[in-house]
C-alpha cells in the first residue's frame, strides 16, 4: 500500500469518527442548554437549535457520508491486502477482521464516548460540518430515502428511520439495563409512545359493559343508579343504546334534587343532561386524549362505522394505558369462594360456571350458560345489561346477587349466590 492510500484510509475513519462523535453530540444537547448559551454564544445556539428543530435532516446525511467513508476506506484496505498469489480466504479474512475494529473502536466506541461526554465542546464544529453536508447533500439523502421507502413493505418513514422512535425505545431500554431507569418508567414510556399508535377501540369500555340509564327515568332513579354503580357520569339515552342524547352528571342531579325535593319524582333524566361528545372508534388514543384535554371532556361515546354506538371512553382508560391499571383502597384480591352458610356463599364474579356448579354441587342448563364463561358473565347474560351492586337473577335454584364494584370501572367484583330452599318464582333484578 502506497503512503498517500494510508494517509486516505485515516482521514476516511477520522472524518466518520468526528462523524458519528457530533451526532453523538448532538443527540446529547437538550433545549434547556441551548437558551442557556443563547446569551454567551448567541450564533452556536443558533446553529443548534436550527438542527434540534429538524434532528432528522442532519442526522441522514451525516449518517450516508459516515457509511460512504467506512465503505471506502473498506474497499481500500481490500485492495491493499488482496494480491492473486495469496488465499482469497485467508486475505478476506483479514480485511474483514481490521475494518472490523477499526470501525468499532475508531468509528463507534471511541467517538461516541467523547462526543458524548464533551457534547459542548464538540458542537461547534459539529454544526458547521452538518448544516454544510445538509445543504449540499440533502437532496440526495431524500432521494435515497424515498428509494428505501418504495422498495421497503408498509408505510415508510419520509424524513428515513434513522432518527426515530425506535432509537429512542432502544436508549430508553439502554438505560434502563443500566439502572438509570427503573423499569415501571421504561412501561411508562414505551406506553407514551404506543398511544400514538393505539387505537379509541382497543381502550374502550365495549357496549356490553356499558351502565347507561333512559331518558324517561326520573331524577330518583338516575341517582338511585348512579350511587349503586358508582359512576358519576352516565349516559343518557332515548329509544336503544344507538341513540345516546348526553350525559347525566351526578352533581347535576343532586343538585336539582338539593334545590326542589319534589324534582326527584316529577322531573326526568332527560331535562338535566349535558352534551355528549362522540368519537370515531378509529381515532388513536393520543388524539382523543389531547382533544380532551384542550375541551376539558372526560367521557366521549364511541361510534362505529354505521354510526351506531360501539362502546365508552374516559379520560381515565387513556391514562391507564400509560401508567397501568389504577385501583382504589377497596379493591382487595378476594378468595374464589367463601361459604358463610351451608346454603350461602360469597364467590368471586370471576368464578367460572363450571367451579361454581361443582362447588355447590348443581347443574346450569347448557342454554343459560351458553356463551359465558364466569358467574358475573351469566348474571350479565341473564339480566341483558351490566349488572350492578344489588341486580339480582334466579339460576338453576340459586339466587345470584351482584354486590360491591371493584375497579375503576366499577365491574362487580363478588356476588353472593345464596340456595334457594322453597319453591320461587323471581324475575331478574337490576
Amino acid at each position: 500500500m502506497t503512503p498517500f492510500g494510508i494517509f486516505l484510509i485515516i482521514v476516511l475513519l477520522v472524518f466518520a469518527g468526528f462523524l458519528a462523535g457530533s451526532e453523538s453530540a448532538l443527540n446529547s444537547i437538550s433545549r434547556v442548554w441551548v437558551d442557556d448559551l443563547g446569551e454567551r454564544r448567541p450564533k452556536l445556539a443558533q446553529r443548534l437549535s436550527k438542527i434540534l428543530a429538524q434532528p432528522s435532516k442532519y442526522t441522514n446525511v451525516m449518517l450516508l457520508v459516515r457509511k460512504a467513508c467506512e465503505l471506502t476506506a473498506t474497499v481500500l484496505v481490500a485492495e491493499s491486502i488482496i494480491t492473486p498469489n495469496g488465499s482469497h480466504l485467508a486475505q478476506v479474512t483479514i480485511t474483514i477482521a481490521i475494518m472490523v475494529v477499526l470501525s468499532y473502536v475508531v468509528v463507534g466506541v471511541g467517538p461516541r464516548t467523547l462526543g458524548k461526554q464533551h457534547a459542548m465542546k464538540w458542537a461547534p464544529a459539529a454544526t458547521i460540518v452538518a448544516d454544510f453536508l445538509a445543504q449540499t447533500l440533502g437532496p440526495l439523502t431524500r432521494l435515497l430515502i424515498a428509494i428505501g421507502n418504495a422498495l421497503t413493505p408498509g408505510r415508510g418513514f419520509k424524513q428515513g428511520p434513522f432518527t426515530s422512535e425506535a432509537e429512542l425505545r432502544d436508549l430508553v431500554d439502554q438505560a434502563r439495563e443500566s439502572g438509570l431507569v427503573e423499569e415501571s418508567e421504561r412501561e411508562m414510556i414505551h406506553s407514551v409512545f404506543d398511544l400514538g399508535e393505539t387505537l379509541v377501540r382497543e381502550l374502550m369500555v365495549p357496549r356490553i359493559d356499558m351502565v347507561y340509564i333512559e331518558g324517561n327515568k326520573t331524577l330518583r332513579q338516575g341517582l338511585s343508579l348512579a350511587l349503586r354503580s358508582g359512576f358519576t357520569r352516565i349516559p343518557v339515552i332515548d329509544e336503544n343504546l344507538d341513540n345516546v342524547i348526553g350525559i347525566a352528571y351526578v352533581k347535576d342531579l343532586a343538585r336539582r334534587v338539593h334545590e326542589n325535593r319534589d324534582a326527584e319524582n316529577t322531573e326526568h333524566v332527560v331535562e338535566i343532561i349535558r352534551n355528549a361528545t362522540f368519537v370515531p372508534e378509529t381515532k388513536t388514543a393520543a388524539e382523543l386524549l389531547k382533544e380532551m384535554q384542550r375541551d376539558q371532556i372526560h367521557m366521549a361515546v364511541v361510534i362505529d362505522e354505521y354510526g351506531g354506538t360501539a362502546g365508552l371512553i374516559t379520560i381515565e382508560d387513556i391514562l391507564e394505558e400509560i401508567v397501568g391499571e389504577i385501583a382504589d383502597e377497596y379493591d382487595n384480591e378476594d378468595a374464589e369462594a367463601e361459604w358463610l352458610d351451608s346454603n350461602t356463599v360469597r364467590i368471586s364474579a370471576r368464578l367460572h360456571v363450571e367451579d361454581f356448579e361443582e362447588l355447590a354441587d348443581t347443574k346450569i342448563s347448557a342454554l343459560e350458560r351458553e356463551d359465558v364463561d364466569s358467574v358475573g358473565g351469566l348474571i350479565a347474560k341473564t339480566l341483558g345489561r351490566v349488572p350492578i351492586p344489588g341486580s339480582s337473577i334466579v339460576v338453576a335454584g340459586w339466587k345470584f346477587t351482584a354486590e360491591r364494584p371493584v375497579g375503576r370501572r366499577h365491574r362487580i367484583g363478588t356476588v353472593l349466590a345464596v340456595r334457594i330452599t322453597e319453591e320461587v318464582t323471581q324475575e331478574p333484578h337490576l
